[in-house]
């Protein structure tokens, strides 16, 4: 037998992590291109945004209820196995998605395609934390979700630009089709290897008492609304307040994705030295920015500009998996679960909450008050978990 040098097991590792990323890719084009679509949506079935964004919500509940289902049936299954079932879901779902008949099927249809979302982006999260070398568990993490924030360069502009020159349907109809072609890559390229460390379900829900786990949790489900607040509205703020053309705002989609991009590659590298500093350093500039956005979006050049470093934010999902597998060594599959579970909280709490405010009169780009808010609670829930992370060893050293 020829043996495995370690040049061989990075390009496996490497080829594993790109096979991860489409996943996620898909996962992201499939998420985050029904936001700049709510227009194109409403037009169809002649429903009002606020309306149009149940359909947004719905695939935010998916994952909510999804995510621990999944994740905790697939505990004990190769990840591999688990993660063919979840493409299946993925692929069905979206594509009933494009074949929708009224608003109400699409809401239905897109709860469906939330189910194996967390389950999926979970799976993906741990594998590459378990062929991580030492010390780079955040930075692997990191490349997984980079399939994400690549959609939200590449993916979501483009299907918006197909949405609105031909329809709406054939952006979910692709999302449906990517992700058949996602399960031949991992049938094909992830090793159906056993689970290095059965999961005991005691373990599992043993994370649901630390109350570290629950205030950084909240430092996602507070916190990040105010990403999915802003970016929900970018495209009513950019064609009622921006008065631009309706190209800018796939544009815009670019800028938010460049910015995601290389928000998520720094702040994976920050992660592996100071996940908890890094955090709130974050968390305060999501805020200056948000408050920002109002005036900006005025200036379409200046609202690119603000909207880029909104994008940069999305690199908080490395961030706080890293906190969390730091703060609880055990339970991982659940705490995969309960992270995408409340991400997606957050994504339907922020365009519910801005919906409310444009609802009672404001315009679009006010939606940055509130989007400030919500960070600034993220903030509190990062400055509890902060005290209770530095106070730990002393609590620890009393009880030695």
């Amino acid at each position: 037998m020829a043996e495995v040098t370690p040049v061989s097991r990075q390009l496996n590792r490497s080829a594993i992590l790109v096979v991860l990323a489409l996943g996620t890719f898909i996962l992201g084009l499939s998420e985050f291109s029904m936001m700049p679509m709510l227009p194109l949506i409403s037009d169809t079935f002649s429903s009002t945004p606020a309306q149009s964004g149940y359909a947004i919500s719905a695939y935010a509940i998916g994952v909510v209820v999804g995510a621990p289902i999944l994740m905790l049936a697939s505990a004990n299954m190769r990840k591999r196995t688990a993660l063919l079932i979840f493409l299946s879901l993925m692929c069905l779902a979206n594509s009933l998605s494009a074949f929708a008949n009224s608003l109400e099927q699409l809401v239905v249809f897109r709860f469906l395609s939330g189910l194996p979302h967390g389950a999926y982006f979970g799976a993906a999260i741990l594998l590459a934390a378990e062929i991580a070398p030492q010390g780079q568990r955040a930075s692997f993490m990191s490349k997984v979700f980079m399939g994400l924030t690549i959609a939200t360069i590449v993916g979501v502009p483009i299907v918006t630009l197909v949405g609105q020159y031909l329809s709406w349907r054939y952006c979910l109809a692709g999302a449906g089709f990517l992700s058949f072609i996602a399960f031949i890559c991992v049938y094909r390229f992830v090793p159906n290897v056993k689970n290095s460390q059965p999961s005991n379900l005691l373990n599992q829900f043993g994370v649901l008492k630390n109350k570290l786990v629950w205030s950084i949790l909240g430092i996602v489900i507070i916190g990040f609304g105010g990403v999915f607040c802003i970016y929900t509205y970018i495209a009513d703020t950019i064609l009622q307040v921006t008065d631009t053309p309706a190209y800018t705002i796939s544009i815009a989609m670019v800028m938010f994705g460049i910015g995601s991009t290389l928000g998520n590659y720094v702040l994976g590298k920050a992660a592996d030295k100071s996940a908890i500093n890094t955090t709130g350093l974050v968390l305060v500039g999501t805020i200056i920015f948000a408050l920002a956005y109002v005036t900006a979006s005025h200036h379409i050049w200046l609202l690119y500009g603000v909207i880029f470093f909104i994008g940069c934010s999305l690199g908080l999902a490395t961030l706080i998996q890293t906190l969390l597998m730091d703060v609880s060594p055990n339970g991982h599959a659940m705490i995969g679960a309960l992270v995408q579970c409340a991400f997606n909280i957050a994504n339907a709490i922020g365009p519910w909450v801005g919906g409310i405010v444009i609802a009672e009169g404001a315009m679009p780009n006010q939606t940055g008050y509130v989007a400030a808010a919500l960070f600034a609670g993220g903030l509190v829930m990062w400055a509890l978990s902060y005290l209770q992370i530095i106070n730990k060893p002393k609590l620890e050293a009393s009880h030695a």
